[in-house]
C-alpha cells in the first residue's frame, strides 16, 4: 500500500471497493479527527493496525471483506458502527473466529429476538380479535345494510323525480305496474325500436293515452347519468319541435322514460327505405328541415337553459301524425351558459358520421357541434342516402366528400333524391345543398350559426355565401376497394362513445 504523509486534519476517509492490497499502515492512527473510515471491500492483508485505537474520534470503522487476520483491538468494539465480516479475524487473542459477529452485536441481536418473539404473538392474537369482532358485526347487519342502501337509492330517485313533478304540472311519476300493464310487460309485439339507451316500446293506458316507454337496457353504454340528463333537461324544454316527455319510472334498477307516442316513428324510417322514401315530397322535407332547425334555435338560444343536444341524428327526429319533426334522445346533451362558446369533454359521445372534426377528435363542443351534424341531415334529407353506411358515393366513403364534389362541378341537382326533383322546386334543393355545404365546413368558425341557418332558410331572396370545402371530403376509395365493398362503421346508427384522454 503507498505510504502518504499527513498534511491537513480528515475526518472521514472512504476507499471502500479500490482493490487495495497490502498491509493497513499504522500511520492512520495518527488522524486525530478521524471519525469514518471505509477500507471494505479491497484485498487488504495482515492484522489490523492497534494504532487504530487511540483514535478518540472514530465512529464508525468498516474493514469488511478483505483478506485480515488477527485479533481486533478490543477498544474498536465500543464503536456505534463497525463492520469486520468476510475476513479470517478473532474477537481476541485467545477466541475463536468471529466472522462479523461481535459481543456487542450479538447483545442487540439477542435482544431483538426476544422483542420480536415477544411482539408478534400479541400482535397476531389483537388483529384476530378485530377481525372476529368485525366479521360478527357484519354478518349480524347485512340484510338491514342492503336494506338501507335500497332505501336510500329509492330515495334519491324520488328526490329526483318528484322535485321535477312538483314544478311540472304534466310530469308524471308512473309505478313500474302502470308501465308493465301499458305495454303487455314488454311485449315484442309493442316494440317500437332499439336505440344506445336500450329498446323502445309503444304503451297504452287505461284512459286511451298512447305513450312510447324507452326502457334503460342493463348492458347500456349510456346508464343512470344519462337517464337523470334527460329528465332534468326536457322535462324544462317546451317547443313544438321538441318531444315531449310525459313522465318517468324509477324503481330499482328499472329506469324507463314515458314520451308522448308519435305514430310515424322516426326520419330515417322513411328517407333511408326505398319505398317509404317516396312518402315524402319536396314540401315535406323541407317542412322537416325547416322544424329541425327551428327545434335547435330554441334549444341553443331562446330556451331557459342553453343546450347542446350532441347527437343530431335522422334517428333522434321522431314525426308526427303530420310529419312534423320533433327532436328528441337528450340523454347525451350538455347545458352551457350564455357566455360559453365551446366547452370540452374527456368522453366523446355521438353518432359516427355526424360528429363535428373538433368534437371526434378533440372532445370540443358548442353549437356548432350541433350545426355540423344538422348540415349532414340535411343533405342525408335531400339525398335519401346515409352519410356513413354500407353504400358508396362516387369515390367517396361518405356523403359530405360526393356532395361536394357534385358542388364545384355545378352538377348539385344529381345529389337529390330523383323522387323529389321537379322543376318548381330546382331552386329551393339548390339553397339547402349550398346551406348543409356551410354547415358542414372544416373549420368550425366558418360555419354559420343556428340563428343564421333559420334566416337563411326562412328567405328565398338572401343570398348565400359560397362553401368552402366540408369536413372528411379528402376519404375516398380506389377502385379495388370500392369493388370489394366500404364496412359500416354503425350498422344501425347507434350512438358511440369514445373515451380520449386530455
Amino acid at each position: 500500500m503507498r505510504r502518504f504523509s499527513v498534511e491537513f486534519p480528515l475526518n472521514d476517509i472512504n476507499l471502500g471497493g479500490n482493490r487495495l492490497s497490502g498491509k493497513i499502515p499504522n500511520v492512520l492512527g495518527r488522524l486525530r479527527g478521524l471519525q469514518n473510515l471505509d477500507l471494505g471491500r479491497n484485498e487488504l492483508s495482515g492484522e489490523i493496525p492497534k494504532s487504530l485505537s487511540s483514535l478518540t474520534f472514530l465512529k464508525d470503522i468498516d474493514l469488511s471483506y478483505n483478506s485480515l487476520s488477527g485479533g481486533i483491538p478490543l477498544q474498536l468494539f465500543q464503536l456505534a458502527k463497525y463492520n469486520f465480516v468476510g475476513n479470517h479475524l478473532n474477537c481476541s487473542q485467545n477466541s475463536t473466529p468471529c466472522e462479523g459477529s461481535n459481543a456487542k452485536s450479538g447483545h442487540k441481536s439477542r435482544r431483538w429476538i426476544i422483542f420480536i418473539a415477544t411482539a408478534v404473538p400479541l400482535v397476531v392474537a389483537f388483529l384476530c380479535f378485530m377481525f372476529c369482532f368485525r366479521w360478527i358485526r357484519r354478518h349480524r347487519k347485512v340484510k338491514l345494510s342492503l336494506w338501507d342502501i335500497s332505501k336510500v337509492n329509492e330515495r334519491q330517485d324520488e328526490e329526483l323525480v318528484w322535485g321535477i313533478e312538483g314544478e311540472k304540472s304534466g310530469f308524471t311519476l308512473f309505478s313500474l305496474s302502470q308501465v308493465l300493464e301499458a305495454t303487455s310487460n314488454f311485449s315484442d309485439e309493442n316494440k317500437l325500436g332499439q336505440g344506445g339507451f336500450g329498446p323502445v316500446y309503444k304503451g297504452q293506458f287505461p284512459d286511451g293515452l298512447e305513450v312510447a316507454v324507452k326502457r334503460l337496457a342493463s348492458h347500456s353504454g349510456q346508464g343512470f347519468t344519462e337517464f337523470k340528463n334527460e329528465i332534468q333537461l326536457i322535462a324544462n324544454l317546451q317547443h313544438r319541435n321538441l318531444v315531449r316527455l310525459l313522465g318517468c319510472c324509477s324503481q330499482g334498477e328499472d329506469k324507463m322514460l314515458v314520451y308522448e307516442y308519435l305514430p310515424n316513428k322516426s326520419l330515417d324510417f322513411f328517407i333511408f327505405d326505398e319505398a317509404r322514401k317516396a312518402l315524402l315530397n319536396w314540401n315535406k322535407r323541407l317542412t322537416i328541415i325547416e322544424g329541425i332547425a327551428q327545434g335547435l334555435l330554441y334549444l341553443h338560444k331562446h330556451s331557459r337553459l342553453r343546450v347542446i343536444h350532441r347527437d343530431v341524428k335522422a334517428g333522434n327526429i321522431l314525426l308526427d301524425s303530420g310529419m312534423n319533426p320533433k327532436i328528441s334522445d337528450f340523454g347525451l346533451a350538455k347545458l352551457s351558459s350564455s357566455d360559453d362558446t365551446e366547452g370540452n369533454t374527456k368522453r366523446v359521445v355521438g353518432t359516427y358520421g355526424y360528429m363535428a372534426p373538433e368534437y371526434a377528435s378533440e372532445g370540443l363542443f358548442s353549437i356548432k357541434s350541433d350545426v355540423f351534424s344538422f348540415g349532414v341531415l340535411v343533405l342525408e334529407i335531400i339525398a335519401g342516402k346515409k352519410n356513413s353506411g354500407f353504400h358508396l358515393h362516387g369515390d367517396f366513403f361518405n356523403l359530405l366528400g360526393y356532395a361536394w364534389q357534385l358542388w364545384k362541378e355545378k352538377r348539385w341537382l344529381q345529389l337529390a333524391d330523383a323522387s323529389v326533383v321537379t322543376d318548381c322546386c330546382t331552386l329551393a334543393i339548390m339553397r339547402c345543398v349550398n346551406i348543409a355545404l356551410l354547415c358542414v365546413q372544416e373549420n368550425a368558425a366558418d360555419r354559420p350559426t343556428t340563428s343564421d341557418v333559420v334566416a337563411m332558410l326562412s328567405s328565398e331572396s338572401m343570398s348565400l355565401p359560397e362553401p368552402k370545402h366540408p369536413a372528411y371530403f379528402h376519404v375516398r376509395v380506389t377502385k379495388e376497394e370500392a369493388s370489394t365493398g366500404a364496412e359500416p362503421c354503425s350498422i344501425n346508427n347507434v350512438t358511440m362513445t369514445t373515451p380520449r384522454g386530455r
